[in-house]
């Protein structure tokens, strides 16, 4: 079995999603799971975790209807202001739903993430969002991490997903050691967090994917390499795939993500843990239900 652990949906409204820059015209437009049928089925994609794109409560519901209508969406990862004052009873209400799994912010177009990561408001509503049982999806820049590591310490009751991988700056790789130095340090000390979960997504649009089409031979060693050390930091049970699927298409296809993902799986990985990294290690952190799929 294979999930798929962040993909995206959307109705595109401009004023909705401000990172989606000029630069982004295929981000501009409507995406929905029919939009990536085809491809999933191709690489063998059973089912898919939906992540949140919009900084809306809104986005929650709207994500829990995709999943309602399209039973390969077995999980749905929304948003929720973890300050507001009624947080535990829309937790609640969406606790309803069986897709519900997480909450994720996106936290790298905070101007100070230090000081979001350690208001009290937040840090209590995360509190309330781990004793339910449910996920937070950490979602920061590589220059960003080392803000959030006391942070996922301090919130250790339920897992903690660091979203791809860290966000390593693949296209200042090789012209600043600096980058590489303080990637794999934040991501080794992370990965001592026991509940700290790493997807393997979203690699390929932090390399510079405006300068050609594609993942170069040379992203694409260096993607690899990152794998590797997520690899050694976290180990195989700790590991998930992730398309970041439309996003992904700035730099790749779905088939190339994928293509990417399962060429390290298979040579890196033995098939009990290639197992794991495609499924077992997202079902058991994000608590899915594939029983449905058999339905």
């Amino acid at each position: 079995m294979k999930i798929d652990t962040h993909q995206h949906y959307w109705r595109y409204r401009a004023d909705e999603f401000p990172w989606i820059s000029a630069a982004m015209p295929a981000l501009q437009r409507d995406c929905m799971p029919v939009d990536c049928e085809a491809a999933m089925r191709a690489a063998g994609v059973d089912a898919v975790v939906a992540v949140q794109a919009r900084t809306l409560a809104a986005e929650t519901d709207f994500l829990l209807r995709v999943a309602d209508h399209n039973p390969e969406v077995i999980g749905v990862v929304g948003w929720a202001d973890l300050a507001a004052p009624d947080l535990e009873h829309r937790l609640d209400q969406w606790g309803a739903h069986p897709a519900f799994k997480g909450v994720r912010h996106i936290l790298q177009d905070e101007p100070d993430v230090g000081a979001w990561v350690n208001a009290p408001a937040i840090n209590t509503g995360l509190r309330a969002l781990q004793q339910r049982g449910l996920v937070y999806d950490v979602l920061v820049f590589d220059h960003q991490l080392p803000a959030v590591t006391e942070f996922c310490a301090r919130h250790d009751q339920h897992w903690l997903v660091l979203d791809h991988v860290g966000k390593p700056a693949v296209r200042d790789w090789t012209r600043n050691p600096e980058v590489s130095r303080r990637w794999i340090s934040c991501i080794r000390e992370l990965a001592t967090l026991p509940h700290v979960v790493c997807k393997l997504s979203g690699a390929v649009t932090e390399a510079d994917w405006g300068a050609h089409p594609g993942i170069s031979p040379e992203d694409a060693k260096i993607i690899l390499s990152c794998f590797d050390q997520a690899l050694e930091s976290f180990g195989p049970q700790r590991l998930m795939f992730g398309s970041d699927w439309p996003v992904c298409q700035l730099a790749a296809p779905y088939e190339g993500v994928h293509g990417l993902a399962h060429k390290w799986a298979s040579t890196r990985l033995t098939v009990r843990e290639q197992d794991a990294f495609w499924s077992g290690n997202a079902i058991r952190c994000y608590g899915l239900n594939v029983q449905a799929l058999a339905e």
